[in-house]
């Protein structure tokens, strides 16, 4: 061998070992980044849930207004890597820092903003969401086509950058979350767990600039890839970005999908939502990640069979998801057991096909970046309509079985899209045309005659022994079920029983019967919360009552009371208004509303949210409604922390014992 060719193979290696600590290094920065961008986005959530409530249209307008601003934020990032003389580690410093900045002084934002719009209309309340969290979204969405651009320019692969950094970002998602409902939000607070962000949004940003300082000096590590055999992409760019929004749809409606599903099952528990959230996201990142090695390794045309094949599986699974719960009912709660990997599995085959598809579609030119950045772009928009027409219409019309068909079908739609979008012969195309149309089948036969106890099998998951159910009423606020003893179920845990009679008390009817023994005149009162309408029943009918406004975030329980006749004629009482609302957001929106009596029957301590009606906080604001000599009557659900919450918020506190 000669000296030039020992020269040019020792440089490649030096090249190909600069790449990789290069790469090492924008996976390490990346996977922190991500961790307070979820961070962000839940507790932000949060602090606008207590702006604006927290009832599905609240949770449609944050999720939306979020990945909006992400998308957007891609089109800044594409046109910047689009520079190649910026320089790509002070830039990522750069925006952490902006990131981070606002972070520090977000929460403050979110209450001076939620003072300003007390009543604005659902339109209004949805431009102010979008504007306060845009220009941090905005920042977080740049990073990817940034990153991208840069690596591709030094690696010459599409797929591979994009599966890889996407997969890092993803998976510190996927921590974050965990670390949040185990860990931040129970020992620090919504404040705390801001401050934890805005320390990792500093620590990536210094972890950026030492970086950059290191190999500032190092010619390879800034140079471009040798120039590289650009092959004409196997998608057209059409094509490409449809596809792309055909799989954000569909992936973020499966999310939605299994947050119902395991909300109900789990009956609304906190940490079930965390780990739920978790598998998705990591299922999302490992699949991006196997996407990323298969393009890297694999010719294109095998690369976009292993899309059309993590297609094919993903719709699979999610056609027998229902059914699986209802043969495994008889586990109890640790049939969810079974879920979260479900979960995962379809995360992850959804998750591959990004990659698949920057791969196959997007050159790996000086242009990668934007087009990157379109791509994604066109996942994000896919995703929101997704988040929109899911989570605010499909689930107002059809139940969870319906909803599964749905998916199902439009998730086999995605895979037909693809092989119309592939140059392949027209007899492959015939055989996987033939192969999707028999999964369409089973999904609108099949599926529904497999799933008919599903409903009762989520039931006993979070209430073992409970009684079948008579009656169910499933829409955007979630499931209400009643069973056969007439105990109610909202959003599978225990929620009031329809029973009136004092001295057959079996839902501890006692307490609002004993709503004088505290005011000894209770005139105008408010009840945050229907249920069965039993508790409003008895207040309606107390003498020294003269209006009743109540307050109720989920429509479907007018129509389980319509069919009670023990509490029916409370929804014709002259005596009662009901709003159809959430507790929080109408108090903040009817400031001169003053009321002898304030009551709620709140849900358990322990649900997803419930801080929102029982935080010193809200205490506060309740305390704001009262009229001289008024009471806050409430359940605190056996919690020794709610009763000591109530006492620190008001003067003076009574515990009645059933």
């Amino acid at each position: 061998m000669s000296t030039v060719e020992l020269t040019v193979e020792r440089a490649g290696a030096e090249r190909a070992d600069r790449l990789d600590r290069w790469t090492r290094t924008l996976c390490v920065l990346f996977f922190f980044s991500g961790f307070p961008a979820l961070i962000y986005q839940l507790t932000w959530q949060r602090a606008l849930f207590r702006i604006f409530g927290v009832n599905i249209e609240s949770v449609t307008i944050v999720v939306a207004a979020f990945m909006l601003g992400l998308g957007i934020g891609s089109l800044a990032g594409g046109w910047l890597s689009q520079r190649r003389a910026l320089p790509l580690l002070p830039l990522l410093a750069a925006i952490e820092l902006m990131t981070g900045a606002f972070g520090l002084v977000s929460l403050a934002v979110f209450d001076q903003v939620g003072e300003l719009t007390v009543g604005f209309p659902l339109a209004a309340t949805a431009a102010a969401t979008l504007a306060l969290v845009t220009v941090p979204t905005l920042l977080m969405g740049a990073t990817l086509p940034i990153l991208v651009g840069h690596l591709v320019r030094r690696s010459g692969q599409v797929g591979s950058a994009v599966g890889l950094l996407y997969y890092v970002n993803t998976l510190g998602a996927g921590a974050a979350c965990l670390a949040c409902v185990l860990l931040l939000y129970p020992f620090a607070g919504m404040q705390g767990a801001i401050y934890v962000g805005v320390g990792i949004n500093a620590a990536v940003a210094l972890g950026a600039l030492i970086a950059h300082w290191r190999e500032r000096g190092c010619s390879v590590a800034t140079a471009a890839a040798p120039m590289l055999v650009v092959a004409k992409p196997l998608l057209g760019f059409g094509a490409l970005l449809g596809l792309a929004a055909a799989g954000g749809f569909v992936s973020l409606s499966y999310e939605i999908f299994f947050f119902r599903t395991v909300s109900y099952a789990s009956g609304s528990s906190a940490p079930a939502f965390a780990v739920t959230l978790s598998a998705f996201l990591v299922g999302l990142a490992s699949g991006a990640r196997q996407a990323g090695r298969d393009c890297a390794n694999l010719g294109r045309d095998a690369a976009m069979r292993r899309a059309f094949i993590a297609l094919m599986k993903a719709n699979l699974l999610g056609l027998i998801f229902l059914p699986l719960f209802d043969q495994v009912g008889w586990l109890g709660n640790r049939a969810l057991a079974v879920a979260i990997p479900l979960v995962y599995l379809i995360a992850r085959f959804w998750g591959s096909l990004l990659p698949y598809l920057a791969e196959t579609g997007i050159a790996p030119d000086s242009h990668a970046g934007m087009r990157t950045a379109l791509l994604y772009l066109a996942n994000i928009l896919g995703s929101t309509a997704g988040c929109i027409i899911t989570g605010f219409v499909l689930m107002n019309y059809l139940g969870l079985v319906a909803i599964a068909v749905a998916l199902g079908l439009t998730g086999l739609a995605c895979a037909a899209l693809l092989i119309g979008a592939l140059e392949i012969p027209r007899s492959q195309k015939i055989l996987r045309a033939s192969l999707i149309a028999a999964l369409a089948l089973l999904a609108t036969t099949a599926l529904p005659r497999w799933s008919t106890n599903v409903l009762e099998v989520l039931q006993r998951t979070s209430v073992p022994g409970a009684a079948p159910l008579v009656q169910v009423v499933e829409n955007r606020s979630g499931i209400i079920s009643v069973a056969t003893d007439g105990v109610v179920y909202g959003n599978g845990m225990y929620d009031g029983r329809f029973n009136t009679d004092l001295v057959h008390d079996t839902n501890g009817i006692v307490r609002p019967y004993a709503l004088s023994l505290f005011h000894h005149r209770p005139h105008d009162v408010l009840m945050i919360g229907l249920s069965s309408g039993s508790w409003a029943q008895i207040i309606a009918n107390n003498p020294d009552v003269a209006s009743l406004t109540v307050v109720e975030i989920n429509p479907g329980y007018l129509e389980l009371i319509a069919n009670a006749p023990s509490v029916a004629s409370v929804l014709t009482n002259p005596k009662v208004s009901i709003v159809t609302d959430d507790g929080r957001r109408w108090l903040r929106s009817n400031p001169d509303r003053r009321f002898d009596a304030i009551v709620s029957n709140t849900t358990w301590h322990f649900r997803a949210n419930v801080t929102n009606i029982l935080s010193r906080e809200f205490l506060g604001l309740v305390k704001t409604h009262l009229n001289p000599g008024g009471i806050f009557f409430y359940n605190t659900t056996d919690s020794n922390r709610v009763q000591r919450t109530g006492c620190l918020a008001f003067a003076h506190g009574l515990a009645l014992l059933k």
